[in-house]
């Protein structure tokens, strides 16, 4: 029995009613399996945004799935165990945490960040045809063929913002770019947003790259704002906060976008409820209510908002929901494949010819791009402030405009120094 996401939290929700997942009684359920996923991410240093809410949101979803009475997968039923190493973002590490999820927890799947932590545990993942996700799709080459990205597709959706600014904004002519110097992450995104500012007809007038050192954004922004643009981009800066705070003291009253606005009160706080007006970026609360049946795939996401800022308050991120939506995948890929292991798990992810992601319907793309289509594409939300609240404005097709647009992509990819496929 394979089963919707929307479908699997209705059904256990219904618990209470004495039935599980399966449709038979819980207290036939009394001796379920376990099978372990992990998280190998950093929860301490400056990436733990990206890897700790994660863990906490798996925590979640895991405990709903074991309340409801496990999962029947094939012929078993199963409770979800979830273990997270922290590597703090050292590649050393990440290796280190990797062997131990595989060797000692026995997890059937280890879930990741991406970027160099990954590239660093793929030679022993590859020999021991460990299933491995991660949230950056460019770690995916044809040499990588357990790795897949179910869930995020950094950069590819920031095209959707662009798109939709550029549309609702036609007297918008100029942009600039300001993000971090690393490969993995602000170079990808700065060729991103580049791209889709030249298919939306604005021109970039100036990038800055900058190092995780940086305490004074105060010459940089003022640099940037020189040349007085009317779109300023922090692309997937970490220090927006700080950035948007140095935009509102020195004046600048044009267009603002972003790809993540993490703990955008703290923006609004130290600027102001106006100032923060109109600011667009890709990660919606999850108490939103655009997010309805029709246009996600995440069961009852208002109620996983809710536990998940009850339980953790201020530390909601982008990986809040989105390691949640991985393990969620998981599950449908199991039962598609009527089995744990990893080979036909990865089989049920690839052979699902009608996927859904987060937000919906999506396709498994990325051979022109990285080798392998092994990244699951399709709508992602473009979102405003709105009188001090992040607001779905609505859901743009990464996967059209990637499949339009290919070339232009490729092409800044590589004169910012990014690797294609071809």
């Amino acid at each position: 029995m394979t089963i919707s996401r929307r479908k699997f939290i209705q059904l256990t929700s219904g618990s209470a009613a004495g039935l599980s997942l399966s449709g038979l009684p819980l207290k036939v359920l009394a001796k379920n399996n376990t099978v372990t996923l992990g998280l190998n991410i950093p929860m301490t240093g400056d990436y733990a945004p990206w890897g700790l809410p994660g863990y906490y949101g798996c925590q979640i979803v895991a405990e709903d799935i074991n309340a409801a009475g496990g999962v029947k997968i094939g012929d078993e039923i199963y409770n979800i165990n979830v273990v997270a190493y922290d590597h703090g973002y050292d590649t050393e590490k990440a290796v280190q945490g990797y062997k131990k999820l595989y060797y000692d927890d026995a997890a059937k799947m280890i879930m990741m960040l991406g970027g160099s932590t990954v590239a660093s545990v793929m030679p022993f993942a590859n020999r021991k045809d460990t299933l491995t996700t991660t949230l950056l799709p460019s770690d995916i080459t044809s040499d990588t063929p357990s790795l897949v990205a179910p869930c995020e597709t950094h950069p590819l959706y920031n095209v959707t913002g662009v798109e939709w600014l550029a549309r609702n904004n036609p007297d918008l002519k100029t942009a600039v770019i300001i993000t971090t110097n690393d490969i993995e992450y602000g170079m990808q995104s700065a060729a991103t947003y580049t791209a889709a500012f030249e298919v939306a007809g604005i021109e970039v007038l100036a990038e800055e790259f900058h190092g995780y050192d940086v305490v004074d954004f105060t010459p940089l922004v003022g640099k940037l704002l020189t040349t007085n643009p009317d779109v300023f981009c922090m692309a997937t800066d970490v220090y927006t906060t700080p950035i948007v705070e140095q935009l509102y003291q020195q004046g600048y009253t044009g267009k603002i976008i972003s790809c993540t606005l993490d703990g955008y009160a703290d923006v609004i706080a130290k600027t102001s409820k106006e100032f923060a007006e109109g600011i667009v970026f890709q990660f919606p609360d999850f108490d939103d209510p655009m997010l309805t049946s029709d246009n996600t795939s995440f069961p009852n996401p208002a109620r996983f908002n809710q536990i998940f800022n009850e339980r953790h308050p201020g530390e909601w991120s982008a990986v809040a929901w989105e390691y949640p939506s991985i393990l969620f995948g998981w599950v449908e890929a199991a039962q598609r494949a009527g089995s744990i292991e990893p080979g036909k798990v990865l089989e049920g992810f690839l052979g699902n010819d009608s996927a859904t992601h987060t937000f919906g319907a999506a396709k498994w793309w990325g051979q022109n791009l990285w080798g392998k289509n092994n990244a699951l594409v399709g709508d992602w939300p473009v979102v405003v402030i709105n009188d001090g609240k992040a607001s779905i404005q609505e859901f743009g097709s990464v996967y059209d405009w990637v499949t339009k647009n290919g070339d232009v992509l490729k092409k800044h990819l590589r004169d910012h120094g990014i690797t294609v496929a071809v």
